[in-house]
């Protein structure tokens, strides 16, 4: 064999295990879709009702949430609960202004007769995790709530709730997120898609299927035994609620997740904030794979639950895949990119699956989780080309997350901004706080951009040679790739003008609401 054949072998294989690859996690969706229609009817219900209402905690980590901070706390405050039983921990490891803030939400909290407890740490160790670690040595409730910052809880959440811990199995009650500024721009609406397919489908059809689940980080209560009972919270993943929640659920506690029990809360408005966010998930969940999975394969945990544990925690792969696709994309459009001759039977049967499974899946799952929340799963096929275009436009990033989670490289935990009632004022720039002089050069966006390029020339070459079936799907990546990298270039220089104007470095957004 040649030189030129060998190259030629290892492309052929290697493009085709890619598609072979994506289109697995693709028929994946339809399996979560098919276990929610098949489990949908399954809904929980209280084991009993509490004689008396048991002692909570209300934790609420944050860090540098001048816009919101205020707001989390009058509105926990504000849950209806007996006073005596409600314990409320505000978890503040900021270093500005955030601090006052708190300190005097806190204090009028306590003058209108709340038990509310304010901690703050001089440094971040353990990140979000530490600080709901070191604010357990001092809760006293029996069951442990926890909210971000962004959050707006309803009046009535523990109420809600609580009863679903009267099964002594029970450690986690989830509620579902939902969005507060989902209608502000085509970035937080295509968010807003993302996470109704992860909370209306998935959830519903892991939970009430009996498979593994994962708690969100936020708007959920867990049992304090449980927490202790797992090994208590790990900082050494990025997501260390998927950690947890897996460790609890290997020791046989369940979960309880109540989709039409909504917490609002905000989407990142800016694209520096979501690829930041998506990032940590991405990198974190590539982190917990690697320390857990071997556990949960060996385990006593049922075969079912085995393989969808197994595709949770490998699905962030797929944007790996993604990428090398792309990469591919252009020699693929002229050599013979799988083991099939082109023209034949087999061939088309072979296009037609990848994109079955690879792409009209997608459409399927969202389109299922629009017409389970809202009735309408029309809204879908509006921004389905534009979820497609950020989906491939992240995957650039999403790659070196899941590159530095397999070489072991740490990362800070950086946190999502937060804007409250200001968040229809965000401009570019605000989420990219202390920025510092001499800051290691981004290339990801640098990338992308040059990937905008080349899908564009793989469009124009699609169309030059009468390859018209592709055209439009290159353009979408094209667009994702474009559409990423401008905006996040764009949130950088607005970055570095705004610290040049602030004396100390901050973006000085808590003016706008306080």
């Amino acid at each position: 064999m040649s030189w030129t054949e060998l190259v030629h072998t290892i492309f052929i294989s290697v493009y085709t295990i890619m598609l072979v690859l994506v289109s697995i996690y693709g028929f994946h969706r339809y399996v979560l879709v098919f276990l929610y229609y098949r489990h949908r009817a399954k809904a929980p219900s209280p084991a009993g009702q509490f004689q008396e209402l048991p002692a909570v905690t209300i934790q609420l980590p944050m860090y540098n949430e001048p816009l919101v901070v205020q707001r989390i706390i009058e509105k926990t405050c504000g849950i209806k609960y007996p006073r005596e039983k409600l314990q409320v921990q505000v978890l503040d490891d900021s270093t500005d202004q955030t601090c006052e803030l708190a300190k005097q939400a806190v204090e009028k909290a306590r003058q209108q007769g709340y038990d509310v407890e304010y901690i703050h740490r001089e440094d971040r160790t353990g990140y979000k995790a530490g600080a709901l670690a070191n604010g357990m040595k001092t809760a006293k409730g029996e069951f442990i709530t926890i909210f971000d910052a962004d959050f707006v809880p309803s009046e009535s959440f523990m109420l809600d709730s609580i009863q679903y811990f009267t099964d002594p199995k029970v450690c986690v009650v989830q509620s579902r997120w939902d969005h507060l500024n989902r209608n502000d721009s085509m970035l937080t609406r295509s968010q807003a898609l993302f996470l109704d397919g992860h909370f209306a489908i998935e959830h519903v059809a892991r939970n009430r299927s009996e498979r593994f689940m994962s708690f969100n980080g936020t708007a959920g209560t867990w049992r304090k035994s449980a927490i202790e009972d797992a090994g208590g919270w790990h900082h050494d993943t990025l997501t260390e609620d998927l950690d947890l929640s897996l460790r609890a659920q290997l020791k046989g506690w369940k979960f309880v997740f109540l989709p039409d029990l909504t917490s609002p809360a905000e989407l990142p408005p800016e694209m520096s904030a979501f690829k930041a966010q998506q990032f940590r998930w991405t990198k974190g969940g590539a982190q917990t794979s690697i320390k857990l999975l071997p556990k949960i394969m060996l385990s006593k945990a049922p075969l079912k639950v085995k393989v969808e544990s197994f595709f949770q925690l490998t699905s962030f792969s797929v944007h790996l895949f993604m990428m090398i696709l792309v990469l591919l994309m252009f020699p693929a459009m002229y050599l013979k990119s799988v083991p099939i001759d082109r023209g034949t039977l087999l061939s088309g049967l072979f296009d037609i699956s990848v994109f079955v499974l690879a792409t009209f899946s997608a459409g399927v799952f969202y389109m299922a989780s629009q017409y389970e929340l809202d009735g309408d799963w029309r809204v879908v096929l509006k921004y389905m080309p534009i979820m497609m275009a950020l989906g491939v436009g992240l995957c650039v990033s999403n790659s070196k997350a899941i590159l530095e989670a397999w070489l072991g490289k740490k990362s800070e935990f950086v946190r999502t901004p937060k804007y409250g009632d200001g968040v229809s004022q965000v401009k570019p720039g605000m989420a990219l706080q202390n920025p510092r002089k001499g800051r290691k050069r981004n290339w990801v966006p640098y990338i992308e951009m040059v990937l905008g390029v080349y899908m564009t020339a793989c469009a124009v070459a699609s169309i030059y040679s009468i390859k018209l079936l592709v055209t439009p799907f290159l353009l979408i990546f094209a667009f994702g790739f474009f559409y990423v990298s401008i905006l996040t270039f764009h949130a950088q220089r607005a970055g570095r003008k705004a610290a040049q104007t602030s004396p100390t470095g901050q973006v000085e957004s808590a003016k706008i609401r306080v």
